[in-house]
């Protein structure tokens, strides 16, 4: 674990607010210099704190208007690898998260559809063909919202 002082936490959340802030932006923001806020966010990524930056897409205004969240359990455990599973679910474009859980499915997946129609395709078409696949379970997505984690 790496400590944090306030000035890493106070970096943090405005990275976890706007990830394309510059460190002379962030820097202005927390009154600090842009070659000390950069020396900063470079010490908090070579520590391994910050992982990396990503790009969120809005799936909706891609014409994505329907996400499922899948519980899907292995139908013939120790038949199938889980990497077999992983590798074949990671291949389709429209799963968004493939996540090995512990509890009543051994995986959760985050898929995007265009609409129900299009979701009862992937599933029935590129899902429950997978090798290993048995039962799921879907939870359609109502509302999202994001929130930053626990920081220090």
């Amino acid at each position: 674990m790496t400590d944090l002082d306030e000035l890493d936490r106070q970096i943090l959340c405005a990275l976890a607010q706007d990830a394309s802030l510059s460190a002379g932006a962030l820097g202005r923001k927390l009154g600090l210099s842009q070659p000390a806020t950069w020396r900063r966010i470079r010490r908090l990524e070579t520590s391994g704190v910050i992982k990396g930056r990503r790009l969120r897409l809005n799936a909706e205004a891609l014409g994505f208007g329907v996400t499922v969240f899948l519980g899907v359990k292995l139908a013939r455990k120790g038949q199938v690898s889980l990497e077999d599973f992983e590798r074949a679910v990671s291949a389709i474009p429209e799963v968004q998260t493939v996540e090995h859980v512990l509890g009543l499915y051994d995986y959760r997946l985050r898929v995007v559809a265009r609409d129900l129609s299009d979701f009862e395709r992937v599933l029935r078409r590129r899902i429950m063909t997978l090798p290993g696949a048995g039962d799921v379970e879907a939870n359609v997505l109502l509302s999202e919202e994001r929130l930053p984690g626990p920081i220090g």
